[in-house]
């Protein structure tokens, strides 16, 4: 594959197809588990506690991406070192020590949260640092770990375009189960799958709608937009007047893992199913609705 250079950095797990048959890309970015040493010194909270806002396992129930014909990319640095899921200077400026780099993006939701590009606080909401983190560290991650992992989705993506016209990426997720009754229309019944779209602006609606029907088929409770509309990079690569579409996909954990033990249960093999049958339907959505309209406006 032409981008295949941007895929080796050894923060990426980027697994590509022997030939990409369809226009989809899927990325995870929250789903790694390598936590550099020096960052756990530096921690006040137990490792145990950072592992919590990991997406886990989300790498494994779609891993069967390049096997349909379509890359697959994983970060294998972890969210509370480094998240992808936010613009690069989207930071809380009272957690660093030392002259800053450039303005920062810190009037955000996010950053008050303590959710920024580098997470001030754990998913407990304890804060993840023992002292103010030096601010060189902000350029060293971006540069170690953001910067490899948008350059090979960006790569990836922009490939799948020029190859199709049109390029869809699901960006994978997974969320807390205490969080599956945010924004539900059911209170008393969990969410199993948030489909984010940014509120219609960054994904074809037909191929939205096509997703939540096919898993709304198989018994799956489904929301749109809450309470996960998409971040950063549905924001980022979801045009779709380029042709260019993001969806997010946020999995219920209780349906595949134990939270607390952070282990994989037996469900896990019944949604790695799920997650595939979905991909080859968006992927043969994709084909129908996506290329003719694109070709059409050519």
């Amino acid at each position: 594959m032409e981008f295949s250079e941007f895929c080796t950095h050894e923060a990426l797990d980027c697994r590509l197809p022997a030939r990409q048959i369809v226009p989809l890309v899927v990325a995870s970015p929250h789903s790694g588990s390598a936590y550099p040493a020096p960052f756990l010194s530096q921690a006040a909270v137990p490792l145990t506690a950072l592992r919590r806002a990991e997406d886990a396992f989300v790498d494994e129930l779609f891993a069967a991406a390049p096997g349909l014909g379509m890359p697959f990319l994983a970060a294998r640095f972890p969210r509370s070192y480094v998240d992808a899921n936010r613009e690069p200077y989207e930071l809380d400026p009272g957690m660093f020590e030392g002259p800053l780099p450039r303005p920062l993006n810190h009037r955000t939701t996010r950053v008050a949260a303590g959710l920024g590009m580098i997470p001030r606080v754990a998913a407990s909401g304890e804060a993840i640092y023992r002292n103010r983190v030096p601010a060189d560290e902000i350029e060293r991650r971006l540069a170690s770990c953001w910067r490899p992992y948008h350059a090979a989705l960006s790569g990836l993506v922009e490939h799948t375009h020029r190859q199709f016209s049109a390029a869809l990426l699901i960006d994978a997720h997974s969320m807390p189960s205490s969080a599956s009754t945010v924004g539900s229309r059911e209170r008393n019944h969990p969410v199993d799958i948030v489909l984010g779209d940014n509120h219609g602006e960054s994904c074809a609606a037909d191929l939205v709608g096509r997703a939540e029907q096919w898993l709304s088929g198989r018994g799956l409770r489904v929301e749109r937009n809450q309470p996960y509309a998409g971040g950063f990079t549905t924001q980022r690569y979801g045009r779709p007047a380029s042709g260019r579409h993001a969806l997010q996909i946020e999995i219920n954990r209780a349906l595949y893992m134990d939270e607390a033990r952070h282990e994989k249960l037996p469900a896990a093999e019944g949604i790695t199913t799920l997650m595939t049958g979905l991909l080859e339907e968006l992927a043969g959505q994709a084909l129908s609705l996506l290329l003719p309209r694109q070709l059409a406006a050519e």
